[in-house]
Order: structure tokens, then sequence, then C-alpha cells
């Protein structure tokens, strides 16, 4: 492990943020809200920190190993999220604290979708923009988009690659090059973007709310520029829209290359993830749509609108919201909240432990019962044709019991803080999965928590975008050692 290329190219990296704050210094200018200058001067200092990795380590050249690309993603994801905070403290609005600012840069980045703020109708819109902007840019994940540059500059990419890209099946490539796999990933992702921008628009939203929601959906993120989130427009169509590409970003992306390359939407249809998800969000729906109408909650198609696009937003971990869900009746809270452990689909934006483990781990559970009743039988575990080698299938179990273990361990510190429970565990369980909204005292924001209960969600919110190992590999003294 060489730590001066490790922090050349860290220095490298942040350079490039800082250079994302440039937009909204554009849009403070467009709007007159007088913020620019704290953009200006997060720029400045980002930027200086990064030449000042850079410079003394410019000439520093060695070929990655896997544990350097584990030591960057970490480093690079905690650099980012501490100095993406720089312009939420520098501008006189909001002026929040460190804690406060740090925690909504992360929360972006990770597209955790979890906010301290109140008010956000009143913030300047360059602040708005930002918050948006964060986590487009953490969608897809800023060091796929490093992968696809730093090769100009002679840095391989492949592990970083694989430390990045969510799912229990990392290896696999679309294309035969790593840069042209992050190229074709970053592509398809700019592209629903701009359909969806498009969609808002011609719904009836204005341009800087269609560019801002447009992020935050494709990035399956859940930042509003409204306080009453997608409520605010009130409109079906522009619910609809939200919906179908909360969908469609939860979805692998390396099933939407697919079908792009070969031009055929069979492949959705025979991808057992896919067909798991969908019956799962289609089974979600109508046990909340038919509990709903019958409890007398609604009763008109308010029912069948919220109902939809409640279960959507909460099981793709996006967080956007139309209706309280934790208003509502019954069982219904509580089944969304869990919906959101299981999440997206792996290669996707989203969060939570990823449609293919769960798969996984439910046929497993029924190999054991047909174990019981054949002994002596030999049963392979498949997921569509494909036959599941062991050691996936113990990295599955490993990463559940990790999981579990983290959860159990962050729900305590929170405890301690003097939260109540509710309030605790489902804190917790948004951070872990980047859900965002919560029960209890965070279902609408997370500003009055205790300073050491948002800085566990913080670890939470990395943890759960780096899929666990890829931070608890740091951990371990074998990493450290020659």
């Amino acid at each position: 492990m060489s730590l001066l290329v490790i922090l050349r190219i860290v220095g490298l990296l942040l350079m490039l943020f800082s250079l994302t704050m440039v937009p909204p210094v554009a849009i403070s200018l467009i709007f007159d809200d007088a913020t620019w200058d704290a953009f200006v001067i997060g720029l400045g200092i980002s930027f200086a920190t990064g030449m000042a990795l850079y410079w003394p380590t410019r000439h520093a050249r060695r070929e990655l190993r896997t544990r350097d690309g584990f030591l960057i993603t970490v480093m690079f994801w905690s650099v980012l999220g501490l100095f993406g905070s720089l312009p939420l403290m520098l501008a006189e609005d909001p002026s929040l604290s460190l804690t406060d600012a740090v925690f909504e840069s992360f929360s972006g980045l990770t597209t955790t979708g979890a906010t301290v703020l109140t008010g956000i109708d009143l913030l300047p819109e360059s602040i708005r923009f930002y918050r948006q902007q964060l986590q487009w840019l953490g969608g897809m994940g800023i060091v796929v988009l490093a992968v696809a540059i730093l090769p100009t500059l002679g840095i391989g990419g492949m592990q970083l690659y694989r430390t990045e890209i969510p799912g229990p099946l990392k290896d696999s490539k679309l294309t035969p090059r790593i840069t042209e796999t992050a190229k074709a990933l970053w592509y398809i992702y700019a592209a629903l973007t701009l359909a969806c921008f498009l969609a808002y628009w011609l719904a009836g939203m204005s341009w800087f709310d269609a560019i801002g929601h447009s992020f935050s959906t494709v990035a399956i993120g859940g930042f509003s520029t409204h306080d009453a989130s997608i409520g605010y427009f009130d409109s079906a169509t522009i619910e609809l829209i939200c919906v179908f590409f909360m969908v469609i970003s939860s979805l692998s992306f390396g099933l939407h290359f697919a079908v792009w390359r070969e031009k055929r939407l069979r492949h959705y249809l025979v991808d057992p993830e896919f067909r798991f998800f969908i019956i799962f969000l289609t089974l979600l729906v109508t046990i909340t749509i038919a509990t709903l109408m019958l409890s007398g909650t609604y009763t008109d198609t308010l029912g069948l609108r919220h109902g939809l696009f409640e279960v959507v937003s909460v099981a793709t971990t996006t967080g956007f919201g139309v209706a309280d869900f934790t208003a509502w009746p019954g069982v219904l809270p509580f089944m969304l909240f869990i919906a959101a452990f299981v999440g997206a689909c792996s290669g996707s934006a989203g969060g939570g432990m990823k449609v293919i483990r769960i798969l996984l781990i439910l046929k497993q559970g029924l190999r054991e019962i047909h174990r019981l009743i054949h002994p002596n039988a030999v049963f392979s575990v498949k997921v569509g044709k494909m036959r599941i080698s062991s050691g996936v299938a113990e990295a599955v179990w490993g990463f559940f019991s990790a999981y579990l273990l983290l959860f159990v361990l962050m729900l305590m510190v929170l405890l301690a803080t003097g939260l109540d429970q509710v309030t605790a565990w489902s804190a917790v369980g948004s951070a872990l999965n980047n859900l965002g909204p919560g029960l209890g005292s965070v279902a609408t924001h997370y500003g009055d928590m205790p300073a050491l209960a948002k800085w566990t969600l913080v670890m939470a919110m990395m943890f759960g975008r780096l899929e666990i190992f890829t931070i608890l590999v740091l951990f371990t003294p074998a990493f450290w050692r020659r």
C-alpha cells in the first residue's frame, strides 16, 4: 500500500469535486440570492486542500491494489462529505453548525435524504439547488465518475469500481474495459435524468423544480426544494411521473445497459431480481390501498394516489412524500418502513439490503427446508439459470449478520442519548438503508436530535452507502499488514 499514491488520488478527486460548486454560484447569480460567496469560498478551500494533497505527491506512481481501492473509496466519501458541508456552514442562510452541515452533506451524497432543515421553501435558491446536486452526484457515485476520468491521468480504476458498485455480485463488468463501463453507467444515468427533467417540466413544474427533483428522483435520494416534498405540487400527473422514474432508477443499471445495447425489453422480464422486485412492490401497493380504503382513511381517489406513491417512495428508499404515512392506520407505517430494509435492486442508486440479497436468503431458507425433508439429497441455489456458489451465499449471510450487528450497536448508542425506542430504531434503520424519513420524532426532520446521535447516523449513512464491508475491512489488522 502506497499512502503517497492514495493522497495524490484523493487530492485530484477533491479538486474535481470543488468544481461542482460552480453551478450553485451561477444559480445564486441568476436568482440574486446573495449566497454566491459561500460557494466561492467553499470552492477555494476545497481546491486548495486538494492541491495541497496532490502537489507534493504528484510524481508518485504505482498500480492500485484492491486494498488501495478500499481505502481510497472510504477516504473519498469521507472527505467529500466534510468539504461538501462548507457552503452550508458559510452561507448566512441556513448558517448550519458543523454537526448539522456535515449531517446534511453526508445525507445528500449518500442519497439518504434525511434533513435537519425546516423552512426549505424560504432558503436561497442556490442552497436548495446545491442539496439536490449533492444527491445527483452521489447517486451513481462520484468514484465511478472518477474511474472514467482517472485512467487518462495514468491511474487504474478496477479496484475502485469493485468497492463502489453496490450489490453482492461486484466483479461483473458491462464492457471489457472499466473506463467504458463507468462511462456507460453515467450515460444511462444522465439520459434518465434528462428524461425525468423533461417529464416534470412538461407536467407543470418550473425549470428550477424540475431540475432539482429530477436530480433527487433518479438518484433515489428524496431531497426536495419544498418542505411538502412532491405533495407541494398536488398533481396526480407529477406523482405518476415520479413513481415511474423511482421504479426505473431502482433497477440495476447493468440491466438497463443490457436492454439498451441489445434493444430487447425481454431482459427485464427474464431477470429474477426484476420480477421479485415488481411482485414485491405490487403486493405492498395492493395491501396498502386496500387497508386505506377499508379503514376509511381516504374516501376518494386520494387513497389510490397516496397509497401507490408512498409505497414506491419508501420501498425504493427514495423518501419523497405526498402524505404522512406514519399516521396511517394499523400496521401500514411499520410495514412500509420494513419494506425499505429490502430496498432497491443491486447495481442501482437505491439503498437497503438489496432485493437480490433478500431473494438469495429466501432461496437458501427454502433449500434448508427441503434438506430436512430429504436429508440425502443435494440441492443447489439458483437465481434464474445461474447456480449460486457457496462463496456468494456465505457473503450474503455475512453481510446480513454484519448489518444486524451494526444496527444493534448504533441503536444502543441512540438510545443512550435519550431518544425513545421508536425514534431511535427508525432513525438507525432509515440511515443504514439510505431512506430518509423515519418514525416518531424523525418523521419530518432530524434537527432536534442530539449531536452524538447525528454523528452516529452519519456513520450509518456511510456504512449503508458503501455496503458495510468496504468500511469494516479497514478495521481489521490483516488489512494493514504488508
